[in-house]
């Protein structure tokens, strides 16, 4: 019996290793390619959308908090009964856990279950002006971020509208990239104003912003971000 369960807790670590591996990998292509292109490859492979988000939720265990509590806790307190928008929603955990009064539409490249509509997140499907709030937790991934942005102005209500956004603050520091300030100065020319100074901890930076009434500008507006690629462990 000892020998087959040593050979069993052998063959669990090297399926841990090479999935860790594999979501390594994945997470990489999430972050180098566009929106588009994800959503073709994982829709013709939904098992590696499994493979990522098993190993999204290993990293989020070790975190000392998780973004998604506080969005979460400030829809419920300060949007009770808004319209929602959850962009890159994973398993929806969002639409779960806000009160009931509360309208959750969440979009991802895959659906894991029937909370969520699959598809790409430059083109969800909901009218015009037809939202309050617009939640990016962690999933601003890409090299086309600007067009989530501008998706979500277009679906957002123009007087009252409201966007979250929950970033990994090493994305935007450094060299090269002009830090958490850049980040805002691009989302305010697509139409928005920031309504308070970045909120930031050691791991993540929590931006707010309402629809401006600025006109947007046009599709030169890009966004700067690093990927946030995780080493080997």
């Amino acid at each position: 019996g000892g020998a087959g369960k040593k050979l069993t807790s052998l063959q669990e670590k090297m399926r841990a290793k090479l999935e860790g591996a594999r979501f390594r990998s994945l997470n990489e292509d999430l972050y180098t390619s566009k929106g588009k292109d994800a959503y073709k490859k994982f829709s013709s492979e939904p098992e590696l959308f499994d493979i990522y988000h098993r190993g999204f939720r290993e990293m989020a265990k070790e975190w000392p908090i998780n973004p998604l509590d506080d969005i979460i806790t400030w829809l419920n307190n300060q949007h009770p009964k808004a319209v929602v928008a959850d962009f890159g929603c994973g398993d929806a955990m969002l639409a779960l856990r806000v009160h009931k009064k509360i309208k959750v539409h969440s979009f991802d490249l895959v659906s894991v279950n029937e909370r969520v509509t699959a598809c790409d997140m430059a083109h969800v499907p909901l009218d015009d002006h037809s939202v309050d709030v617009a939640v990016f937790c962690l999933s601003l991934m890409g090299t086309n971020l600007a067009d989530y942005i501008r998706e979500a102005r277009r679906v957002l209500k123009p007087a009252s509208g409201v966007m979250k956004v929950a970033e990994v603050r090493s994305r935007f520091e450094g060299e090269g990239s002009g830090g958490l300030k850049a980040l805002v100065d691009s989302i305010e020319q697509m139409g928005f104003k920031s309504t308070q100074k970045p909120k930031t901890n050691k791991m993540f930076a929590m931006l707010e912003f309402k629809v401006s009434q600025r006109e947007p500008e046009g599709g030169a507006v890009q966004i700067e971000a690093k990927p946030c690629l995780y080493k080997r462990r």
